[in-house]
């Protein structure tokens, strides 16, 4: 999976090419100079348009921003519930969620990085009610799955908000760690340690 696959799934067809063109370019921009001291500007000139393009597909730097974050969540959620399709228990559950997550990190770098640090600023600014609904959807989902696949006395008793951090935690510090370099080995290295730790998280409280 490369970038452009990643756009042409959330923005088929040929009407939108000059949106993912916009996007593509935006990512770049972000993840070389920074959120903040990315300009529109800087964008317009490295994708060859009109800044009344780049507002008429996005509003503004705040709306590239988020229509990259959001684009990167649902590729994301894309690739979690295919694996999650395939778990049957309770602990096959676990471990499919941290294998999607570091899967999609380990094929999608530059927008695993950019996530990072976009998250922020798209929580601190206009699109934080549409990311918080998201996030108590996801929560929301995670919890109906994890009850629905284990016996009534198995799932302890963790708040939804909590489980998210319990199962992928782990895994989303060390691809922190080597998005930034910090360590050389790939997320996917190390897949199944990461994912019998989730497991141990809320396993150890059975």
């Amino acid at each position: 999976m490369d970038t452009i696959d990643l756009l042409e799934r959330c923005y088929p067809g040929r009407r939108a090419e000059l949106k993912r063109d916009i996007l593509r370019r935006a990512l770049a921009c972000f993840n070389e100079q920074g959120i903040e001291a990315t300009t529109i500007e800087m964008i317009r000139a490295a994708c060859d348009t009109s800044v009344g393009a780049i507002y008429h597909h996005f509003g503004n730097k705040e709306g590239l921003v988020a229509a990259l974050f959001f684009a990167a969540l649902d590729d994301q959620a894309g690739l979690r519930e295919r694996y999650m399709s395939d778990a049957q228990t309770l602990e096959q559950g676990v471990q499919a969620l941290v294998h999607s997550y570091v899967d999609w990190v380990d094929a999608q770098p530059e927008w695993a990085r950019f996530q990072f640090q976009a998250r922020y600023a798209v929580a601190k600014g206009p699109f934080a009610e549409e990311l918080a609904s998201r996030n108590k959807a996801r929560n929301r989902q995670l919890r109906e799955w994890l009850t629905a696949h284990t016996r009534a006395d198995e799932l302890p008793r963790i708040p939804a908000e909590l489980l998210p951090s319990l199962i992928v935690g782990q895994a989303e510090n060390y691809c922190r760690a080597w998005l930034s370099g910090r360590v050389q080995s790939s997320p996917s290295t190390y897949r199944q340690e990461l994912a019998e730790a989730a497991w141990r998280s809320i396993g150890a409280h059975q």
